[in-house]
């Protein structure tokens, strides 16, 4: 499964033994990512710096959750800038 979205959280608890947890945000709702470890230190700066990130992986449920567990992490942040670029105001100012 693939999934993209805005990053609204990223959260590495103490606790979670190097596992993060990512809240991606969507037209549709929210995901939320599993990345252990060694898929992080593969990513490591998709995971820290993306603001929109697409996440492969498998889906996972248990007692009623459901998540991502990450096996790939793209930062696709470049589509935002793109994104502002073409509905920029002083850009559509200038053509005819």
């Amino acid at each position: 499964m693939t999934v993209a979205g805005l990053v609204l959280v990223r959260q590495r608890p103490g606790t979670a033994k190097g596992v993060i947890f990512v809240t991606l945000e969507d037209e549709f709702g929210v995901c939320n990512v599993v990345i252990w470890q060694k898929i992080y230190q593969r990513f490591r700066r998709a995971v820290i710096a993306g603001r929109l990130l697409r996440v492969t992986g498998r889906v996972q449920r248990h007692s009623g959750v459901t998540h991502v567990v990450a096996e790939g992490v793209e930062d696709i942040s470049g589509m935002l800038d793109e994104l502002v670029w073409l509905h920029d105001p002083a850009r559509a100012a200038d053509q005819p």
